[in-house]
């Protein structure tokens, strides 16, 4: 379960909680027109029944068990007294000259080491949803279901900076939840959490939602605060409604201790299915960008007055425009400093977080309706959100079917042939960006984008790896069969 300040591992700790649950009392009312007014009991009200919602959520709510093996690691260490013993001289003889300032190197085996946490299950043939740092780093992912059933999964994707990742288990006829927008929910509503925290399988919290678009000062700044107790391994587990509906990924606690202490933070299911779409159609989370920094308006105006400067907008609600990025999506629509944002598509904007809520379900070349208010008048425009380049374009991470070819490492007899170490050999090119480039059959690959390419691994991590960046080319070095070098430059964008 991520804090707000460390990030926790989700490994269980052996802690032991006392929770209290307020009974619900009788409200008093009096009598406004006795001249001795009595409090007499109001008509009881039935409490909130929580159990229907439990019962269909908690078998959609799986345990996972992420496993890191034992690795060996190359690891730099200090020794102090290294230079001052090797050479007596100081090196005045030339001696000693190894010694690196007393740093060197040696190699260490990592202990295996596992960790758990929560997912939910989002669609009957497997799909699971948790928190990338669930999985992160993990050589072997377990799932276990609500009657105890073990499956095997394989990580589809997974978003560092919403901390969200879909992962994927054989199965049929799974028990998928169901989804509701968090954009319906509303402040004082009941909720429950559901997942395994502490080691406590298959657990069920319940509170009520605190607050909406919470800006956390982490990649997700629209979070949904609750005070149903949330600990380590509630992690990428269920927040519920009343009618068993998912309404959010519980992803972080706001503790110092690493404990819950009252409140904990679910990501919306808004932004959860933008990101499951992007990663099933693109293989990665397509971010679109307005443009601007700035701040919520009470927070720019409070700061101003402490400053001993007055401050009139116009309004004390909306987004206060602290900069404008050159070439971004503000900027292009003539968004300036010191504008004030109080309406995206008609929605009003009050904070910086309902912001970043609305953003976050776009994508580049979206396009947004922007209300404002420049000295105090106002003023509407058109932005055509940008991604992370500057431009509109969908960023696919590709892998390698985009290059339309089939490769297999080169033999010992090509290796003597051609007197070289390694490579993988073209085996067949189709209709694909190798074509495109005029890369032939049996051309041997043997570097790409300054990489050495020794496997087929090498390839598809160098080719994930340039189509995210802001120059989506493969730059390719090899050999023919005859013995020729050559060069291609393999664009992985279309035109």
């Amino acid at each position: 379960m991520k804090k707000i300040i460390n990030v926790a591992t989700p490994a269980v700790c052996a802690v032991a909680l006392v929770l209290s649950v307020a009974a619900f009392n009788k409200t008093n009312a009096a009598n406004p027109t006795s001249p001795n007014p009595i409090v007499t009991s109001a008509p009881a009200v039935q409490p909130v029944d929580l159990t229907y919602a439990a019962e269909k959520a908690l078998p959609s709510v799986v345990y996972i068990k992420n496993t890191q093996n034992s690795k060996v690691q190359t690891v730099e260490y200090s020794d102090p007294f290294e230079d001052f013993f090797s050479d007596p001289f100081g090196g005045f003889f030339g001696r000693g000259q190894g010694g690196n300032n007393g740093r060197r190197q040696r190699q260490i085996q990592t202990p295996k080491r596992t960790a758990a946490g929560s997912g939910v299950i989002i669609s009957t043939d497997g799909y699971i949803v948790t928190n990338n740092h669930v999985v992160d780093g993990a050589d072997e992912l377990m799932v276990t279901l609500n009657d105890n059933k073990e499956y095997s999964a394989r990580i589809i994707g997974a978003d560092a900076t919403t901390d969200l990742a879909l992962i994927k288990i054989d199965g049929k006829n799974l028990p998928a939840i169901q989804i509701a927008s968090s954009d319906d929910v509303k402040v004082g509503e009941w909720v429950l959490a559901v997942g395994n925290p502490l080691g406590l399988n298959n657990t069920v919290t319940a509170g009520i939602v605190s607050a909406k678009a919470r800006s956390m000062g982490q990649g997700v700044s629209s979070m949904i605060q609750t005070d149903a107790a949330i600990n380590q391994g509630n992690s990428g587990g269920a927040l519920v409604n009343t009618n068993g509906a998912l309404i959010g990924i519980n992803a972080m606690i706001y503790s110092q201790t690493g404990s819950n202490i009252g409140y904990g933070f679910a990501i919306p299911t808004t932004i959860m299915n933008k990101v499951v779409d992007d990663i099933k159609k693109y293989g990665n989370v397509q971010r679109a960008m307005i443009g601007i920094k700035g701040s919520d308006v009470n927070v720019y105006v409070d700061s101003e007055k402490e400053k001993g400067n007055e401050v009139d907008l116009g309004t004390m609600e909306g987004i206060y425009i602290a900069e404008v990025v050159e070439d971004g999506a503000a900027a292009d629509a003539g968004l300036k400093k010191d504008d004030v944002i109080t309406h995206i598509d008609g929605q009003k904007v009050t904070k910086f977080g309902e912001l970043q809520n609305i953003i976050a379900q776009k994508r580049p070349g979206d396009k947004i309706t922007v209300n404002y208010l420049r000295n105090k008048s106002k003023k509407t425009a058109t932005l055509t959100l940008k991604n992370e380049q500057g431009n509109t374009k969908v960023v696919k991470n590709a892998d390698l079917d985009v290059l339309g070819g089939n490769f297999r490492a080169i033999t010992d007899a090509q290796k003597e042939q051609l007197n070289i170490g390694y490579g993988l050999e073209v085996i067949k090119v189709s209709g694909g960006k190798l074509k495109d480039a005029g890369v032939p059959k049996g051309f041997i690959i043997q570097r790409v984008n300054d990489k050495s390419i020794k496997s087929i691994e090498d390839l598809q991590s160098t080719v994930k790896e340039a189509s995210t960046s802001k120059e989506p080319v493969l730059y390719v070095q090899g050999i023919y069969p005859t013995g020729k070098k050559g060069y291609f430059a393999v664009p992985l964008e279309n035109d």
